[in-house]
């Protein structure tokens, strides 16, 4: 079974993320990035899949040069080969071209199960997995929080505000999962040893076939018009209760403030 792994290069939570002046495109390039986190449920289920049977996982991911820090850390915990799209032409891409350059590298790579996260920790769309199975023309059973592969047949267990549902299909299919689907493991210094010598290729556009024209920003669907700096956190109130009014003063705060 060919197993792919969708993963995306995502700035740092932690680091002092933002947007570039000249486009309003998110920084991936000045500033730290990583696998995104909710990727690495993915891999963790594509890990799991391979080591119930027969199987190999390779990790696909499309950024900037940098991205190949995704598909590393892909490799690191225990994945068998990367494919890194780069292309300068794929910046500004949104979600619509996204699918259509994953799709063409799918289609390229002959992905029996393709696996997603639930969503991405820079953008949090999640509408990629659908737009890649419809291209595709593959069934997607999505929001996996348990995945079961048995034989051909994959299985989620799918859990909502009220009501958990199964949810079946047949593969080829597109997977994604959600952050309760498994706990990923943490590449180990013989898997982060071993990853050196995986084989990682890079695709540009012209090797799946698309054009500049197809792709990036002047493409897109959508764009960010506007950005604005979260203001600085003003000081709180404080109440005291030096001379026994503390608690009206309290109540009469929560009201005004609508808190009550």
């Amino acid at each position: 079974m060919k197993i792919v792994v969708c993963a995306k290069f995502v700035p740092d939570a932690t680091a002092d993320r933002r947007f570039r002046s000249e486009d309003n495109t998110v920084d991936r390039a000045g500033v730290d990035g990583l696998l995104s986190e909710l990727d690495e449920y993915a891999v963790e289920t594509a890990l799991t899949v391979k080591e119930s049977g027969d199987g190999e996982v390779t990790i696909l991911t499309v950024g900037p040069e940098q991205a190949a820090d995704a598909v590393k850390k892909g490799l690191q915990m225990g994945a068998d080969a990367g494919v890194h799209v780069v292309d300068d032409a794929i910046h500004g891409s949104d979600a619509v071209a996204t699918s259509l350059i994953l799709s063409k590298a799918l289609a390229k790579l002959e992905a029996d199960l393709v696996v997603f996260g639930m969503g991405s920790t820079d953008g949090g769309m999640g509408v990629v997995p659908a737009m890649v199975s419809e291209r595709l023309g593959l069934p997607a059973v999505t929001l996996g929080s348990e995945v079961t592969v048995d034989g051909q047949t994959v299985r989620i267990r799918r859990d909502g505000d009220t009501a958990s549902e199964t949810i079946e299909g047949t593969l080829p299919l597109v997977l994604s999962v959600s952050d309760q689907a498994n706990e990923p493991r943490y590449p180990s210094f013989k898997g982060i040893m071993a990853a050196k010598k995986k084989p990682v290729e890079t695709w540009s556009l012209a090797d799946l076939e698309l054009t500049p024209e197809q792709v990036g920003g002047s493409s897109a669907w959508t764009e960010v018009v506007e950005v604005t700096a979260r203001p600085p956190r003003s000081a709180g109130t404080i109440v005291t209760d030096e001379d026994g009014s503390g608690a009206t003063e309290l109540v009469e705060f929560l009201s005004t403030n609508k808190f009550l």
